[in-house]
């Protein structure tokens, strides 16, 4: 399938000339190969690489590659090559959509996370010491290459954390789906391909379906953020040691729970949550979540405050989010701290 990305990237750079970003892990275990493969084809490839992890998902990285850029005098005319997990295909996506004004750019997702889901839809950005993706574009990738070899190499914890995505896709559009997941957990850890590709495949489905209705995140595509609001507060409380995957679980699990306290989802959908996370190994707890008061803080910076007021994903119940006023619904900061301290430690630890 990698046979393919020479063709994918000729037919998107007039001038035969791209630049392949990836972090430094990434580009150590593929990046020559992935050069050689493009270079073979007659394209000129400038290799532009930054520390791997989201410490580095920073405004001084989209510097730095865009200087390379400027340095390796590509023009309007290139194509960015963005080769690896989600944090390279944010920044990539970012300097694409900034560069010269817009430039085109190929994502060669390398984690199940980054194939699942971070590939899919056309958000770019970095962080911000406030909160995580405060800058950024919705700039849409003329292809996406996902070949699940490239997984071949990947950590097992870190196949894990890209299926949080999966369920968090289940949990909100396809309950059956959620299910096979989790009875499916071993043979996707083991990468078996045939139930990689038909994950990636359904994910892929749902992502493109729902952004496909509404591409600039004005109403529909809001759902995707489930467990992202308490997610997104653990990562940037962390420092980023707390990985995206990990976050999603125990965010999916947290929210499932405040929209019970609220009334919205129905009883026992937390503790659903809790074993379908848990079948992939995943935390359904984190310290964070014992300082109510500091987390929901951290939800002031979060993208989808209106108001001053954090609006959350809320779900009726596995497969099915509420929708009855809008994708999103405004929770007040005082009901979120109390949900908070009520967590039931059946589904907090």
């Amino acid at each position: 399938m990698r046979d393919e990305l020479p063709r994918l990237v000729a037919e998107t750079s007039p001038s035969g000339r791209c630049a392949l970003v990836s972090d430094e892990t990434v580009a150590e275990l593929w990046g020559a190969r992935v050069a050689k493969l493009l270079e073979e084809a007659g394209l000129d490839a400038t290799v532009a690489t930054f520390p791997a992890g989201e410490a580095f998902k920073t405004r001084q990285t989209w510097v730095a590659i865009t200087d390379a850029l400027v340095a390796a005098g590509l023009g309007r005319d290139c194509c960015l090559v963005a080769l690896g997990g989600g944090v390279v295909g944010d920044v990539a996506g970012f300097v694409a959509a900034t560069y010269l004004r817009g430039v085109s750019f190929v994502q060669v997702p390398t984690t199940t996370l980054a194939m699942i889901d971070a590939s899919v839809g056309g958000k770019t950005g970095v962080d911000h010491p406030s909160g995580k993706n405060l800058i950024g574009a919705f700039h849409t990738p003329s292809a996406v290459l996902a070949d699940p070899a490239f997984l071949e190499t990947l950590e097992p914890r870190r196949r894990a954390e890209g299926y949080a995505e999966a369920v968090k896709h289940g949990a909100i559009l396809d309950g059956s789906y959620a299910e096979w997941l989790a009875d499916r957990a071993e043979p996707l850890l083991a990468g078996r391909a045939g139930d990689v590709e038909r994950a990636v495949v359904r994910s892929v489905e749902i992502k493109a379906e729902v952004v496909s209705e509404d591409e600039f995140e004005a109403g529909r595509r809001q759902l995707l953020n489930f467990g992202h609001t308490v997610g997104h507060a653990l990562e940037s409380a962390s420092g980023y040691a707390l990985p995206h995957g990990q976050a999603v679980a125990v965010g999916m699990v947290a929210e499932a729970w405040i929209g019970e306290v609220l009334g919205v989802t129905a009883p026992g959908t937390a503790a659903q949550l809790r074993r379908l996370v848990r079948a992939f190994g995943l935390p359904v707890g984190h310290p964070g979540l014992r300082d109510p008061e500091r987390l929901v803080a951290r939800m002031a910076w979060d993208k989808k405050v209106r108001g001053g007021v954090v609006h959350m994903v809320l779900l009726e119940e596995v497969g099915r989010a509420s929708t009855e006023r809008g994708a999103t619904r405004p929770v007040p900061s005082a009901e979120l701290v109390d949900a908070l301290r009520r967590l039931d430690s059946g589904v907090s630890s």
